[in-house]
């Protein structure tokens, strides 16, 4: 009986493969890191910023790039405080907008900043491809990959055409959120893309005025489901208004604020993911 689940488990896994489209690196590129949450809301792509920024910081011998794959919301040129169009190479590549040493595409850049998305599937996996493969990185040591929430067309297409070093996955500790960053992580698992770990968002909150501590999402949620799926907990991030605040203003805490407990939270992580990357290839 086992041994005729595990051929059937074998043959399954051979007919999901059949007309997958073939990995293939990006150009420049040495390391990708998606950062991943099942629920919107959560802080992804504020995470995502700052660890752009503490990658870069934690070594600045590394090259970063940070993709905003997030087509219905774009929200890195705001963080990132970049306005304008892509130049375009003589290759007809689009060139990434750079502030804070780090190199940034997103499709915020190549529609007005009120415009809505209203795009079906096809047009959506249209505009992934082309921010995969039509932009000219020069050589980056790691794209950070600030993925939308959820788990469909976008995470799919990307997970399956390009190979990915790790995914982070962002959550809260509130049971809602919870259930969703579960999914995220099965996903990943399910297209063979390494989970580096979880991290826990919007942690705790400490009162600026009586330093009073509140768990306004819940404790510990992200950790017990950590140790449910087996993985790692990369680290907390506070719930603080300074991380807020300085991502409205274009100014990212790990950049403005870099001595701050918030920035600290975000180099350490940085750090714990750089640890659970793959040794790239010499």
């Amino acid at each position: 009986s086992g041994s005729r689940d595990e051929a059937l488990r074998d043959r399954r896994a051979r007919i999901m493969s059949r007309g997958l489209p073939k990995q293939k690196p990006i150009e420049g590129v040495e390391q990708v890191v998606v950062v991943a949450s099942g629920k919107g809301g959560v802080g992804k792509s504020t995470t995502a910023v700052n660890l752009a920024l503490a990658l870069a910081a934690n070594d600045s011998a590394k090259e970063v790039g940070l993709l905003d794959a997030d087509i219905y919301g774009p929200s890195i040129p705001k963080m990132m405080n970049l306005k304008g169009n892509p130049e375009l190479t003589p290759r007809n590549l689009m060139r990434p907008l750079k502030n804070y040493g780090i190199a940034c595409m997103s499709m915020g850049f190549l529609i007005e900043e009120t415009a809505p998305i209203v795009w079906r599937g096809l047009m959506v996996m249209s505009a992934v491809e082309k921010l995969l493969r039509q932009v000219d990185w020069g050589q980056l040591d790691y794209l950070v990959i600030d993925m939308p929430p959820g788990t469909g067309d976008v995470q799919l297409s990307v997970s399956q055409n390009i190979p990915i070093a790790g995914a982070v996955i962002i959550s809260t500790p509130q049971d809602m959120a919870l259930l969703d960053a579960r999914k995220g992580a099965e996903m990943f698992r399910k297209v063979h893309v390494p989970v580096l770990g979880l991290i826990q968002n919007m942690s705790v909150f400490q009162c600026p005025k009586c330093k009073h501590e509140t768990h306004i999402f819940g404790a510990d949620g992200v950790r017990d489901l950590a140790k449910t799926l087996g993985l790692d907990i990369l680290g907390d991030i506070p719930l603080h208004v300074n991380i807020r605040e300085t991502c409205d203003s274009g100014q990212p805490v790990v950049i403005s604020q870099p001595q701050s407990d918030a920035a600290k939270a975000y180099l350490k992580i940085a750090k714990e993911i750089v640890r659970r990357l793959p040794v790239p290839p010499a």
